[in-house]
């Protein structure tokens, strides 16, 4: 399927289907358009390669799920409102705020494995050294590059494989938290999870219903983070459920 721009060709993506477009998917870090081939075939759809990722040039500074929801908001213009948004982990950010910005073009989402709100139960420990050298450069005694350097070494595999304005993308957008956009949507929300998604538990997506005004929750089992590939047809039912609504 060849790319094509939108957004006055500031964003690369894919066009599927003939006519007006009713469906955005949003991928996840690290990740392109091609996550969700399966997903939507046979739809008349717009798949994005998000700012940094894919053909899609990095942003010229760095921002939130906020700052990429507004590269994105003109894709809207192009389609025929109101449509589906789908959004997977990272693009799952994206997609609340672009429903709580533009309600009257976004009549529903689909969110899979989407880090929405802060774990209950945080990860294990950084490693002992990084944890040292954290407290040594708070104290003026360790540089910056050192400090980035401990990083590089032992910070989480996207952390490590980002650079320049990428790993500042990602820097903030990890420590965003979603409630008051969550709890601004009006659209009713597909959430759509893998019973073994580590990356963005369910009990993200359990809390996150509960702040959301019309939402319905589906735990696939046997699924981790990467739904989109691993269980397209449950993903794709689900955006079936949301056109049939607003069609």
């Amino acid at each position: 399927m060849a790319l094509r721009t939108f957004a006055d060709g500031q964003i690369f993506g894919t066009r599927t289907g003939t006519g007006p477009v009713r469906v955005l998917a949003l991928h996840g870090w690290g990740r392109s358009h091609r996550d969700f081939d399966a997903v939507l075939d046979g739809l008349d759809a717009i798949a994005l390669d998000l700012p940094g990722f894919g053909a899609t040039p990095a942003p010229d500074e760095p921002g939130g799920a906020g700052a990429y929801a507004a590269s994105v908001e003109p894709v809207l213009d192009e389609c025929r409102t109101p449509i589906v948004v789908v959004g997977h982990s990272f693009g799952g950010r994206i997609a609340v705020h672009l429903a709580q910005k533009r309600p009257g073009a976004v009549g529903g989402l689909v969110l899979t494995g989407a880090p929405l709100l802060h774990r209950t139960q945080r990860r294990g420990k950084p490693k002992v050294r990084y944890r040292i050298g954290r407290r040594l450069h708070g104290l003026g005694l360790l540089g910056d590059r050192q400090l980035e350097g401990l990083k590089d070494k032992y910070g989480s595999a996207d952390y490590r494989a980002a650079t320049g304005v990428m790993r500042d993308v990602l820097v903030q957008t990890v420590n965003e938290s979603y409630e008051e956009q969550l709890v601004a949507i009006s659209a009713p929300v597909e959430l759509v999870w893998g019973d073994n998604d580590d990356a963005a538990p369910p009990e993200i997506a359990v809390r996150s219903e509960t702040l959301l005004a019309n939402a319905q929750l589906t735990v696939v089992p046997h699924v981790g983070h990467f739904l989109p590939l691993d269980s397209p047809a449950q993903l794709r039912a689900a955006i079936d459920r949301r056109l049939e609504v607003i069609a």
